[in-house]
C-alpha cells in the first residue's frame, strides 16, 4: 500500500480525484493519492474535506502510517466513514496551508540569517520557531528583521532537487539540523534550494519565491539551555 504524494510534486495543488484503499483499525482513511501534507519535520498536517456522495467527511489532519509509505487522513470522531474503493474527492485547508508554506519558507531564510547548527523547531499558522545552538550573544530582534525581511524583499526563487543518499553523505554540510534528520531509506533525498543563499534537504512545502512569505516580525529570542536559543518569526500582517 502506498500514497502518491502530489504535495510533493506541486505544493500549490488544493485538492485531487482518489480512491479509497483502506480504513484503519483507528479509522484513518487511506488513498491513493493525496494533496494532504502528512506532519513531519515540524510542520502539521493539512486539515480539509474528503467530498463523497454519502456526505462529506473532515479531516483534521494527516499522519503517514507506520511504514511511512502511506498517508492516513485523521477525521473527526463523529464522522462517517466511507468503503474501500470509493472514489471521493479531497481538497486541503488551502489557506492554512498556504500560511504553513510562508513561515516554512521563512525558518529557511532565519537559518541563513542565524548560520548556527539547528536544534529543533516548529512550525504554524501564525508563527514558527527554530532552535540554534549559538555560542555567545545571539544577535538582536531588529538586526534579524532586518536581513530576514532584505532576503524576503529580495525575491529570490525557491525550488526543489534530489540527490542520492550517498551524496548526503558525502555532503553533511548540507544539514543543518542536529536532531532531525533527512528522511533517507527511499534511494534520494529532497532538497530544497533558495536562490544562490541557501540549499537544504526538506520535505516540507514551500512558496515559489521569497517574496509570498510577507513582511516577518522577530518575537522574543528565549534563552532554552546554555547556547540554546530560541528564535520565532511572526507575520507582521
Amino acid at each position: 500500500m502506498a500514497t502518491t504524494l502530489l504535495f510533493r510534486v506541486d505544493a500549490y495543488l488544493r485538492e485531487t480525484a482518489a480512491t479509497v484503499l483502506a480504513v484503519t483499525e483507528r479509522r484513518g482513511i487511506v488513498l491513493d493519492r493525496t494533496v494532504f501534507y502528512a506532519t513531519g519535520g515540524g510542520q502539521p498536517g493539512d486539515s480539509g474535506t474528503l467530498a463523497r456522495e454519502g456526505g462529506d467527511i473532515a479531516i483534521a489532519t494527516a499522519v503517514y502510517g507506520d511504514d511511512r509509505h502511506d498517508v492516513v487522513h485523521v477525521p473527526g470522531e463523529s464522522e462517517l466513514l466511507p468503503e474501500p474503493g470509493e472514489t471521493i474527492s479531497a481538497a486541503i485547508d488551502w489557506a492554512r496551508r498556504y500560511r504553513h508554506m510562508r513561515i516554512h519558507t521563512g525558518l529557511h531564510l532565519l537559518s541563513v540569517v542565524l548560520p548556527y547548527p539547528v536544534t529543533g523547531g516548529a512550525i504554524g499558522t501564525d508563527e514558527g520557531r527554530l532552535d540554534f545552538d549559538v555560542p555567545g550573544e545571539a544577535p538582536g530582534k531588529d538586526e534579524i528583521a532586518e536581513k530576514l525581511n532584505a532576503l524576503i524583499a529580495a525575491d529570490y526563487p525557491v525550488s526543489e532537487e534530489w540527490i542520492s543518499d550517498e551524496e548526503l553523505l558525502a555532503n553533511p554540510a548540507l544539514v543543518k539540523t542536529m536532531k532531525v534528520k533527512p528522511p533517507m531509506g527511499t534511494g534520494r533525498v529532497r532538497l530544497v534550494r533558495i536562490g544562490d543563499i541557501d540549499l537544504q534537504p526538506c520535505g516540507g512545502t514551500h512558496v515559489r519565491s521569497t517574496a509570498e512569505i510577507g513582511p516577518l516580525t522577530i518575537g522574543k529570542i528565549e534563552s532554552k539551555g546554555r547556547q540554546n536559543r530560541r528564535v520565532r518569526i511572526r507575520f507582521a500582517e
